[in-house]
């Protein structure tokens, strides 16, 4: 199973105003529980902190990341202004591990490359339970990453350099997540549970310190 990263608590007063108790409500109410991220190996905390400000964005609770050395992950507090308080990290020490738990829970895998039979990004049903993988800032995404998955998606690209930033492309794809959603009603109604709606009210309300 994969370790479970504290975070997503609410800090700044002992006693949450009305207004700060509607806003968690209201994000959480938004909250797409079976839309996730998985990175592999990240270790630029510019980037890892700016996908994090796009998953909090996208509506994304979850976020997997693969770490062979046990590490954290690799945030800059000034770039990622806190969206890891409003996600839940899960580490996981292998690719496959992640995998493992991900299917068990009947998840669609996606692994984000360039390889030619990769479908366009935007040709995938989003509104199933998703996750999506994305490799790191050197190498990109590994091949035991494009065998584990299911599908193989691709942003179209028509420069000389065919690589887009990590936060870019994961904006990217995310977005077309948000839209598909958004047309089946999924911002209409609450998505979590009644019993994980209200542990992650209590766990954004409660005020732990950094």
């Amino acid at each position: 199973m994969g370790v479970v990263c504290p975070g997503a608590l609410w800090y700044s007063f002992s006693v949450p105003t009305e207004a700060r108790i509607r806003r968690i409500q209201q994000v959480l109410s938004l909250r797409q529980p079976d839309l996730r991220v998985i990175f592999e190996e990240l270790t630029n905390p510019h980037n890892a902190s700016a996908v994090l400000r796009t998953c909090d964005a996208a509506g994304v609770l979850h976020v997997h990341f693969v770490s062979a050395a046990a590490d954290s992950f690799p945030i800059n507090k000034s770039i990622s202004t806190r969206a890891d308080k409003w996600v839940t990290l899960h580490r996981h020490a292998t690719l496959r591990e992640c995998v493992s738990v991900l299917k068990k829970k009947r998840y669609q895998l996606a692994a984000a490359c360039l390889t030619e039979d990769a479908l366009p990004y935007n040709a995938l049903n989003y509104t199933r339970p998703t996750a999506i993988i994305f490799g790191n800032e050197s190498e990109g995404i590994t091949p035991e990453a494009v065998d584990l998955a299911d599908f193989k998606i691709k942003i179209p690209m028509l420069g000389m350099v065919q690589s887009l930033n990590l936060s870019v492309s994961v904006g990217i794809v995310l977005y077309e997540a948000f839209r598909q959603r958004q047309a089946k009603g999924y911002f209409k109604r609450r998505r979590l549970s009644n019993t994980d709606y209200a542990e992650f009210t209590k766990n954004w309300l409660s005020p732990k310190e950094d």
